[in-house]
């Protein structure tokens, strides 16, 4: 059988990086000289990681993260920005994930706080999560056109299925207790089955205020707040910071 029967028969069944490997394979010599066990597991090897890589694009392409590019490798740890190192490194583990907990980042505009929010974000997609990247008043306004269009049900389902879901930007704007209510039923949706990141300039000890409702202030505290991890950012604008440190900004 001659090898472009071969990689007829890999292309009609769809096993793209098994082809290329194979097709390695020809071409080096060495390879020759393993044996039948270890050629094939390295075909399968190759699939296994062409089929993560490309689940990895499709959940990236889909997750709406801005910063595609943001990764946690390339935060800068200036002494005025007040990050903790060994925090950080341990949310790269994800475990935060596998445990449902939740992080807000806290700390002035420009900072960096959807900068870091995007590269955990990322990070999760890397780690084959599924994640999801909204502002806050853009979520709340796509909530009041699906209650009025009789999408909310689906909705509410869409937002509960990201292992991690980034909220950016909140209290940016003022807050209706319907908007409020609306919030707390997507939190709620999350509670205890997957993550969320919260951004927001406001430190938490002003969010009872801004929800401007006590009932909900209180639910939306108990299940986010004082489950979460919390990174409180300092410092200047990293845009004022751009000639000594790279790194994005909210």
């Amino acid at each position: 059988m001659n090898q472009s029967i071969i990689t007829e028969k890999f292309t009609e069944l769809g096993y793209h990086g098994a082809k290329e490997a194979y097709l390695r394979q020809c071409e080096t010599p060495a390879m020759q000289s393993l044996g039948f066990e270890e050629r094939l597991f390295e075909l399968l090897d190759a699939q296994t990681v062409f089929l993560r890589n490309k689940r990895i694009a499709m959940h990236s392409r889909l997750s709406k993260i801005k910063d595609k590019s943001a990764a946690l490798s390339q935060i800068t740890y200036h002494p005025q920005r007040g990050l903790n190192r060994e925090l950080i490194g341990s949310l790269a583990s994800l475990d935060f994930i596998r445990h449902y907990q939740n992080i807000i980042i806290t700390g002035k505009t420009g900072t960096g706080k959807s900068y870091l929010a995007q590269a955990f974000a990322n990070r999760a997609i890397e780690g084959g999560y599924k994640a999801y990247y909204v502002r806050m008043p853009s979520l709340l306004e796509e909530i009041r056109i699906a209650r009025i269009d009789g999408t909310y049900t689906r909705l509410l389902k869409k937002y509960s299925r990201f292992s991690l879901l980034v909220l950016d930007d909140f209290g940016i704007a003022p807050i209706t207790q319907d908007d409020a209510t609306n919030l707390f039923e997507i939190i709620e949706e999350r509670t205890q089955i997957n993550s969320t990141i919260i951004t927001s300039q406001l430190p938490v000890s002003e969010w009872y205020d801004y929800l401007d409702n006590n009932t909900i202030a209180d639910a939306i505290l108990d299940r986010i707040v004082y489950s979460s991890h919390r990174i409180e950012m300092e410092g200047e604008s990293m845009r004022k910071l751009q000639k000594i440190d790279t790194i994005g900004v909210d």
